[in-house]
Formats: structure tokens, sequence, C-alpha cells
């Protein structure tokens, strides 16, 4: 029989905010950190107690810096942790001392309840509760045993269908009704979690996106009992039930009758099967172990650090942007702008493959072309807007200044490396904001400034590369001509490839930095 809570997932906006609630408020443990194996460029951590047992996970999908969303029908608005009921005071003191916003404690169903609010806006219930116990307990520095979280107490489903909801939890994942309370039915599992499902008819519609739950999993005995409930499943329910191998678990997925996304997951092999339980949670792990796959991973999946461990404090600054920090830094910084449709991460790999060492400080640009970034806007495909790349290379003007100060960089150590759309907007920087860039490498780049203003552009260094068999090839040359008549140091080099940015061009570029050092 399906035995309860196996695990929830929800989704994170700011990977740095979310240990630092999980791991270094609540005392939970990192038990696994891995590319996520729908989209492995998606960090994917879980937490849970000393061994990661199912029944304690809760696991995030880090959207670094996404869309938030909204917590509404066919979504689960709460999670809830059991801990003693004696331990309310304690957690209502550590909340205030963090300076949270706790509400409560209160009573429902008989329990003290103490609601907090995670950084995303999650709502987070630490329950009294002694009909749950700690499987393989965990406890932290400053949180003593007796006040550690125990393991996942339930979680709140909004329904507008809630009685076709407790239906299909009842009928196939052998929960049992409680009890009632207003707007609230209870259901309770054979191990003692609980679901809340409330009437949620009448409430506005839930939007996917950072500070949502994603979905709730149950526990499978083997994949005989997973088989088994996907039988039954698909022979009451018209919407698929997918079968996924999760290398920690395998599973099924299947949407309810009022579209709340359900997960049935075995118990085995579970996170030891790669790491000890001494070092769970210390290294990254990508799908299908691909060592290639890891090597890039490091690098384009958001840095974290432990709470107490040193760590990148992001600042407020004009543009969304992201630091790889080197194990160890030699002084060089690399800033990254990608090409059209691509985003802040698309040209880590590249910036560590050229130098492993230095520092890269990768920017998302701010218009968008059909919901994806670019860095000013265009009225065809050769034709922009001048008015928006003016404003957008001051804006980028005054993000490189805040960086600078902000992240104590040393202009003199600054390369920065655009792509394609990337490429235009600093070329068009070098006329518009001359001597603020001293090197620079343009990635099938071409001239996108109408009437370009003189400029002196004496202490600049350029490398202009192109493809060739790249369409835009052709307009390499001209650019390097307009910049060496501006007066900057220009060197045109081409490689065998096309429009796109490959391994070709790592090696021109290290060679080029070497001679302009």
């Amino acid at each position: 029989m399906v035995t309860g809570i196996h695990h929830i997932t929800l989704i994170t906006r700011k990977v740095q905010s979310n240990v630092d609630f999980y791991v270094g408020f609540l005392g939970l443990r990192l038990v696994k950190r891995t590319g996520g194996f729908e989209d492995a460029t998606q960090l994917h951590l879980l937490y849970g107690d000393a061994t990661g047992s199912p029944g304690s996970l809760i696991t995030f999908l880090v959207w670094e810096d996404g869309s938030p969303g909204r917590a509404g029908v066919g979504q689960i608005g709460e999670i809830s942790l059991a801990i003693d009921p004696a331990s309310i005071g304690f957690w209502l003191t550590r909340a205030l001392s963090a300076g949270l916003k706790p509400e409560g404690p209160s009573d429902e169903f008989g329990e003290p309840v103490l609601r907090l609010k995670d950084p995303d806006g999650v709502i987070v219930k630490l329950v009294g509760t002694n009909a749950l116990q700690a499987t393989a307990p965990w406890t932290s520095e400053n949180i003593p045993q007796e006040h550690a979280i125990r393991r996942i107490r339930g979680a709140t489903l909004f329904s507008e269908t809630p009685e076709e909801t407790q239906a299909i939890l009842i009928d196939h994942f052998d929960y049992k009704p409680l009890a009632t309370s207003g707007a609230i039915s209870r259901l309770v599992s054979e191990p003692g979690d609980i679901l809340d499902i409330r009437d949620a008819r009448g409430f506005w519609a839930s939007a996917p996106g950072t500070g949502t739950v994603d979905h709730v999993a149950f526990r499978a005995e083997d994949d005989a009992e997973l088989q088994s409930v996907r039988t039954a499943l698909q022979a009451v329910n018209s919407w698929p039930t997918a079968m996924h191998d999760r290398k920690y678990f395998r599973s099924l997925y299947v949407r309810e009758p009022g579209r709340i996304l359900f997960e049935l997951a075995t118990d085995a092999p579970g996170m030891l099967i790669d790491e000890d339980e001494a070092t769970l949670g210390t290294r990254l792990f990508a799908p299908g172990d691909s060592p290639k796959l890891l090597a890039e991973l490091n690098v384009i999946l958001p840095q974290f650090s432990m709470p107490g461990e040193p760590r990148v404090i992001y600042r407020d600054l004009p543009f969304v942007h992201r630091f790889f920090t080197p194990e160890q830094p030699n002084g060089n910084v690399f800033v990254l702008l990608h090409g059209s449709g691509a985003n802040e991460t698309t040209m880590l790999p590249l910036g560590h493959k050229i130098d492993p060492n230095a520092t890269l400080l990768t920017v998302r640009g701010r218009a968008l072309e059909e919901g994806a970034p670019r860095w000013f806007r265009r009225n065809g495909p050769m034709s922009f807007d001048q008015a928006d790349i003016a404003s957008e290379a001051e804006a980028f003007a005054a993000f490189i200044d805040g960086a600078i100060h902000a992240y104590g960089l040393d202009p003199e150590r600054i390369v920065y490396i655009g792509y394609s759309n990337g490429a235009n907007l600093l070329n068009a920087m070098l006329s518009l904001h001359p001597h603020l860039i001293r090197r620079a490498v343009l990635l099938r780049s071409m001239a996108v400034l109408e009437n370009p203003p003189a400029a002196d552009m004496s202490n600049a260094d350029v490398l202009v590369v192109a493809g060739e068999k790249d369409l835009y090839g052709p307009y390499a040359h001209p650019l390097a001509e307009r910049l060496h008549d501006d007066g900057a140091k220009v060197e045109l080099a081409t490689v065998l490839a096309g429009h796109e940015f490959d391994d070709a061009d790592a090696p021109v570029i290290q060679a080029w930095l070497n001679k302009s050092a």
C-alpha cells in the first residue's frame, strides 16, 4: 500500500536565500544537489533528515531570478513540518530573533501551529504533534535535538473539486478521512502525515513560477506497487501517468481532477546510492553522471554557500546578473553578454574554458522579444531601435560602474566578451561610452548604430571574431574598420564556424588575451 508522503517539491527564485532559510534557519540537512532530470541546467536541491529518508524530503527546483508564481486553485498552498508540541515557544523565539514575522501560535485540528513564510513567500507551518517521529534525526549547531524538525507533517491542497480530489487520494493513495473544519477536510495516511483539502471554489487561479509548490509525492514500496497504482489510475483518469527513473527513486506523475500534480515515488534506492551518509549533499551530480555535463553544470548552475561559509553578496543593480567564482581566482574578470533569446547562463562554459581561473560576471539583457531576453529592440532583421540602443547602453554603463564598486572589481582586469546581440551592444558602447570598455571580444558581431558619434577609442583593445560560414560574417570587416578608424587597436579573426560560437573560438580568444595582457 501507499504509505504517506515521500517528498514535496517547490520552486525558488534565489538559491542562496533558500539555503539560508531551510538549512540555516530551519536546520534541515542538504542531502543532495543535482542538475534537474527534466532540465539539467536547472539546479535541484533536496533537504531532509540525516539520511534523506522518504517523508523528510523538501526539494526545490531553482529558477534563479525566475518569474514569481501565485498559489491558487489547482495547487498546493501550504506545507507543514512536524515538531514536538513543546517546541512551539522555541521556534517562535527563533523566528522573531531572525527578523521573521511569524503568525500564531494558533490551533488547527487540536494541534499548535506556527505559520512562517520562506524567502519566496511560501507558507511553511511548524506543527506540534506526537503523531510523527524522525526516522533519522538530524540536528544543527543552533537547534537542540529536542526542538529539531522531525519530518513532513503534510500539505494543504487548494481544490476546486474537493470531493473528487479526496476520492482519488482515498481510492489510490490510501489516505483516510480524519476530520473536517470549515472549508478544510483532513485526510491521514497510515504513517500519520496529513493532507488538508481546502474547498477553493471561487479562489483565484494559480500561476506556475517561483514561490509555489510544484507537486507532492507519495511513497510506493517498490516498482510493483508503482505499476499497480498506474494501472488503476489509467482506468479512471484521463490525464497521462508518465513513468520516470529519477536515479534516487522511480516514479509516476498524474494530475488529479482538480489539476494538482501528484507523484508516486519508490523508497529505493534512496539518497545513499551515490554518497555515504557523512558526505551527503556536499557535491553536485549530473543526470546520467556524464563527466562532460557535470563540468558544464558546475559552471552554469548558480553557486551558493552553506551557512557560515564565505559568499558573494549580490547587489541590487539594474541588470539581472550572476557571478561564477572559481576555486582559485587569478584576478581576471570576464563580463559575458549573451545573444538573442539566450540568458545569463549561456556563455558561462565558454568563459570558463577560456580561463578556468577567471571570475565570470554574466548579465541578462533587459529587452524582450517574444518573451526571450536580448539587449535592445529591433524593428526588423537588420533594423535596430536607435533610441533603445542608447538607453540600454547608458543603463549598462551604470551597471558596470555599480558592479565595479559593489564587487571590488579591477577595471584593468576586466574583459568584455559578447556574442551576437550582446557583442552588438558592446560595439555600440565603444562609440557611446568610450574609455569604459578597454578590452572586448566581439563574437559574430555587426555595427548597429546608424550614425555613430565620433569617439576616442585609443585605449580600447578589441578582438572581432567572425564565422566563416556565418551569413552575417561579411559585416565583421566593416565593423573592425570603423573601430580602427576611431582609434581602437583591432584584430579581426575568422574561425571555421557558423553564427553560433563553438570550441574553435576559445583558442583564438586565449591567444589574443595573451598578446593583449
